[in-house]
């Protein structure tokens, strides 16, 4: 009985495999009586057969059911063993052959069901999107799978010690961080920013917020100039004031009005000049990583990495455990309003369809021979005894009607070519 649970196979229940090897012991027994009832029925018609002439039928017809017998017998147990122990050519097949018949199995599955038409074929004839838009819209499956995922986070969460977490940040994070070039990093995401002028549009945008900031503090600017020179009088520093902000405002709103102002393309030369600066400066590239050692440096000295894990873990373990976790209704929420719509977009079902049927297509193609090999290493991996007998249980019952079979149409058969003869002959 095959019952190791290494190389994937699932351990026959025992009380299963008893049952099986009881009725396998049955009809076994069954068969070989038949067999030793012809062996009976031969030898007293061929004692009796010189007194009773007419008992040659019944010896025709035992010999021939024995012969019969004897030839299934051979054939069903040179399936499983050696007859008699005997290491006879062509026996114990299943055994011998177990690394075979496991290419075999594995290139039968390959071709014949592993195939990128039949899987497709037969998924298509479902809505995968749809069934599993109406699973997620209702509101107690979306709240199961949200409380798999909070009865798993904590589990998760506990088994992960401070030590191994900071062992962890030390060996990955932050070597990355230190190899960071981050003057090149910012000076590539500044000139992502300012690609196709919308570095120009920032800056329209911060001339006008500094326009308001001046007419709303019209008041804040007058007394702190009035600070700075006390010998003024009041009315000439708000005059001064006065004309400064509208000065500034007046060049402002040229600024913005026109895309060719001097200033705007002076900004503009900076900005460019910032980037290859920040991309192609030594200087740029040293202060980047020395700013970027003393955040390591103060990270590692005031242990922000277990500071931040204990928070973390704290908070999670927390609203997971509450009643009204908010965690838990916002995985569920998202869940149900994600069913609900796509129950309602027809067409986004259809593309999740076809992406899911070409990404199935794309994966039996690539692995299927990968599935094939894993069948026949499976089978190699197993003992070919166990084999053999896990084979011979499943099978065994049905083989035994063989036996039974050969037994009674070899008599028959035997019997008809006796009437033949004898009816030949006279």
């Amino acid at each position: 009985m095959v019952s190791r649970e290494a190389g994937g196979r699932r351990p026959l229940d025992e009380a299963q495999a008893r049952s099986k090897a009881d009725r396998l012991r049955r009809m076994q027994w069954l068969a070989t009586s038949l067999l030793g009832l012809m062996l009976a029925i031969l030898a007293m018609s061929a004692a009796y057969e010189s007194r009773h002439p007419g008992l040659h039928w019944i010896r025709a017809f035992a010999e021939a059911g024995a012969i019969g017998a004897l030839a299934d017998w051979y054939a069903v147990t040179a399936l499983f063993r050696y007859p008699l122990g005997l290491p006879i050519p062509h026996s114990a097949i299943v055994s011998r052959n177990k690394d075979r018949i496991g290419e075999s199995l594995g290139d039968f599955v390959e071709q014949n069901f592993l195939t990128p038409e039949n899987i497709t074929a037969k998924l298509r004839q479902h809505d995968a999107a749809q069934a599993l838009a109406r699973w997620l819209a209702a509101r107690r499956n979306s709240l199961a799978v949200a409380s798999a995922v909070a009865d798993f986070v904590p589990v998760m969460l506990s088994g992960l010690k401070d030590e191994e977490i900071r062992q962890f940040f030390d060996r990955t994070l932050t070597p990355q961080l230190l190899s960071l070039n981050v003057s090149r990093i910012a000076g590539n995401v500044l000139a992502m920013l300012t690609e196709g002028e919308r570095h120009q549009v920032l800056l329209d945008r911060a001339l006008q917020a500094l326009e308001r900031w001046l007419v709303a503090k019209q008041g804040l600017i007058e007394a702190k100039f009035s600070e700075a020179s006390r010998y003024t009088p009041r009315g000439l520093d708000s005059y001064v004031v006065n004309k400064f902000r509208q000065g500034i405002v007046t060049l402002l709103h040229e600024v913005v009005e026109n895309p060719r102002h001097e200033l705007r393309q002076q900004f503009d030369q900076a900005v460019r000049d910032l980037i290859h600066d920040l991309m192609n400066s030594e200087e740029y590239r040293q202060k980047g990583q020395a700013l970027l050692r003393k955040l390591v440096e103060h990270l590692q000295a005031e242990k922000f990495y277990r500071l931040l894990w204990d928070d973390v873990r704290r908070r999670v373990q927390a609203d997971l455990e509450s009643e009204s976790s908010l965690i838990k209704e916002h995985i569920a929420s998202a869940l149900t309003v994600s069913g609900e719509a796509l129950l309602e977009e027809a067409g986004v079902r259809q593309k999740l369809n076809e992406w899911w049927l070409d990404a199935i297509h794309k994966v039996v193609v690539r692995f299927r021979h990968q599935i094939s090999g894993l069948i026949t290493d499976v089978v190699k991996s197993w003992d070919a005894e166990e084999v053999s007998r896990a084979v011979e249980l499943e099978i065994g019952r049905d083989l035994q009607y063989i036996r039974i079979n050969g037994t009674l149409v070899g008599g028959t058969v035997g019997l008809l070519l006796h009437a033949g003869m004898y009816l030949a002959g006279t």
